[in-house]
């Protein structure tokens, strides 16, 4: 369509020209004077340029309302004015009502997104690469009036918003181009929110504020319980332990029960030491959810935190009638709390002795090695050589209360909340944690923790 115009502009340009050559022709074969000749050229030139003016004007002003009128409804179009350009003008007045379709159809699905964004509960904004306000819902506009302001578009998040935890999400999210998630935050009004902010291809963020205050007060109602019955049941049954244990001991010291009392009084004292220890647990639990256990992690020898581990299990080894070794271990350091560390290990040992037992007691190997990826971790793992975890409960193991055999578990003393701990510990730390496992061929839990300083890998002694 382009050229056909360009064609006709040029033929009608061509044909005035060869008529202003022939006239400049004609005077020069006519008048005999150079000076009258020059007249009747500049004349002639004259008149060719006013003339291919007016042909571009005429194209332009016939084409000026056509174009016009792709974008305007209903708009009259105007006669034929320049036939050279008529087909580029019918053509502009057939596509238009397609162009006007793809217009009002774009306009309906934003006023329905809008609608739709409006009409949910959580606040959702979206700011541009410069952190400015370009549109904000109905709940994220109330929200923002009854806390600091009003919310303007092309304004800054940091004038809008003052809740750091809010602004520091939003600008991980525009730094770095991935999805960023913070909660709780709590905001003036006395709620809490969920917040996330989600990169656009085009640069710029969307930011969701969740509110979760009913969950949060739900979930700290949940903890304040448990650690309440917790605290109040260790008291009897550190009694009941303790008086249990003594009857027994002085039943060796000199027997006076019959068979079946013993028997009695043995079961009565280990139900007792595992209602103490699924107390302590849940009281654990209960520290580590309410952010009331504070880390302090520093750099700590690999070589320290697996000895400190062995030792606190030895106890328990010996209990179990197992074999506890370390295989090898890096000369490094990791950013590590050693106490909670230390917990985590010996919770995952203590499965390990459960479920890792054979027909001499279970063998549970200990080791940790260094990732070569960057930045560098220490990856720990604890391994026994039992029957194994079938795959559909992997996904759910590190679950509180979940166990894959229920009677086993109970028989073994475990709590179900010996995995959940580790598994928290070591995510506090910015760690993983994961389990490989195969029938038959007993399971491995590993977990990393941040590298601080590395030296060389070597057998333990």
């Amino acid at each position: 369509m382009g050229s056909w115009l360009r064609r006709s502009l040029y033929l009608a340009l061509l044909w005035r020209t060869a008529l202003g050559i022939a006239v400049v022709g004609a005077a020069t074969l006519l008048l005999p004077q150079w000076w009258m000749v020059l007249a009747a050229g500049l004349v002639a030139a004259l008149w060719v340029a006013g003339m291919g003016t007016r042909v571009v004007t005429n194209a332009i002003e016939a084409i000026e309302p056509a174009a016009a009128s792709i974008s305007v409804r209903d708009t009259p179009w105007p006669e034929p004015v320049f036939r050279q350009i008529d087909g580029l003008i019918d053509a502009l007045h057939m596509s238009s009502a397609d162009v006007a379709r793809q217009l009002e159809a774009s306009s309906e699905s934003r006023r329905k997104l809008e609608a739709l964004l409006d009409s949910m509960q959580d606040a959702v904004m979206s700011v541009d690469a410069a952190g400015r306000i370009v549109w904000a819902n109905v709940p994220m506009q109330r929200l923002i009036a009854g806390s600091s302001g009003t919310v303007r578009a092309g304004h800054s998040l940091v004038q809008t918003i003052r809740a750091p935890e809010v602004l520091k999400c939003v600008q991980e999210a525009l730094a770095h181009g991935q999805f960023a998630e913070m909660r709780p935050v709590s905001l003036p009004l006395g709620r809490i929110f969920a917040v996330s902010a989600a990169p656009l291809p085009e640069g710029g963020a969307v930011v969701v504020m969740q509110d979760i205050t009913q969950v949060e007060q739900v979930e700290r109602t949940q903890r304040e319980f448990v650690a309440n019955v917790s605290h109040e049941l260790r008291t009897p049954l550190t009694s009941i332990s303790g008086y249990v244990e003594t009857l027994l001991e002085d039943e060796r010291m000199g027997p006076s029960f019959t068979p079946q009392i013993r028997e009695f009084l043995e079961a009565i004292y280990k139900s007792a030491k595992r209602m103490g220890r699924l107390t302590d647990d849940l009281l654990v639990m209960a520290k580590v959810d309410s952010d009331e256990q504070k880390l302090r992690p520093q750099p700590v020898e690999v070589s320290i935190l697996l000895r400190e581990a062995e030792d606190a299990v030895a106890a328990l080894v010996r209990e179990k009638h197992g074999v506890l070794e370390i295989v090898e271990f890096p000369d490094a350091e990791v950013i590590a709390d050693l106490d909670a560390i230390v917990r985590a290990l010996s919770n995952l040992i203590e499965n390990a002795l459960n479920y890792g037992q054979g027909a001499g007691g279970a063998l549970v190997v200990l080791s940790a090695v260094i990732l070569p990826a960057a930045p560098q971790e220490v990856r720990f793992c604890v391994e026994d050589f039992g029957a194994g975890i079938a795959s559909e409960h992997l996904s759910r193991l590190f679950e509180r209360f979940y166990r894959v055999d229920k009677t086993r578990s109970r028989e073994s003393g475990g709590t179900g909340l010996g995995l959940a701990i580790a598994k928290h510990i070591v995510e506090a730390h910015r760690g993983r944690m994961w389990v490989e496992s195969e029938l038959g061929r007993g399971s491995r839990f590993c977990f990393t923790l941040p590298c601080a300083a590395q030296v060389a890998q070597r057998p333990a002694a």
